[in-house]
């Protein structure tokens, strides 16, 4: 499996983990079982809803801080999240305790440009992002360098692994299109550590 990033950094594209068909299903049951939340971000003094829905699942009871918003974890409650969380452990031979559910409506929800590199997460983690739903592009730019990017479209039942020096070095975001498009849902699978 070729590494997309040209260098600092590891990030693998498995295009196949499901089918169009499995990702039509597992996107029906994840729109209608997860605990869907809208979450609300300040910006030069003003709340806005984040451009789309988020939840935190996680087995240690470890809430989720990330642009000043605290997120509390729910219990994994049914089986096809567990499946998903599995069939990614198998894929990426690592555990993982927590995930992060994002649903993009439409191609106006989005995600800004960041680093998952919150101290909870330790040095160089590596972080298992699913797709289900609508295709979406997934752009990547070098910290020192912006104009060193690269892209993905991240497919239907496609599965995204960034380790390494990824997170520290790279920033990535899902950028707003024009296109009508329907919604997608993007699993980002993580360990947290319980900080002392």
């Amino acid at each position: 499996m070729e590494n997309i990033l040209p260098k600092d950094g590891e990030v693998l594209y498995f295009p196949n983990l499901y089918t169009e068909k499995q990702s039509e299903l597992f996107m029906d049951i994840l729109t209608e079982k997860v605990k869907w939340q809208q979450d609300k971000i300040k910006m030069f003094g003003k709340e806005h809803n984040l451009p789309r829905l988020t939840s935190w699942y996680g087995d240690g009871g470890l809430p989720y801080y990330y642009s000043g918003i605290k997120m509390l974890p729910n219990k994994v409650d049914f089986d096809e999240l567990s499946l998903v969380k599995m069939a990614v452990e198998l894929q990426t031979d690592n555990r993982f305790n927590s995930v992060l559910l994002n649903l993009y409506r439409d191609g106006q929800d989005s995600v800004s440009w960041h680093s998952d590199d919150e101290k909870e997460l330790g040095t160089n983690p590596i972080i298992a992002s699913l797709t289900f739903g609508s295709t979406r592009v997934f752009k990547f730019r070098h910290k020192e360098d912006n104009k060193l990017q690269r892209e993905i479209e991240l497919t239907p039942g496609s599965l995204v692994i960034m380790k390494g020096e990824t997170q520290h070095m790279w920033e990535h975001s899902v950028p707003k299109t024009s296109k009508e498009i329907g919604p997608r849902i993007n699993l980002t699978f993580r360990n947290m550590k319980q900080l002392v």
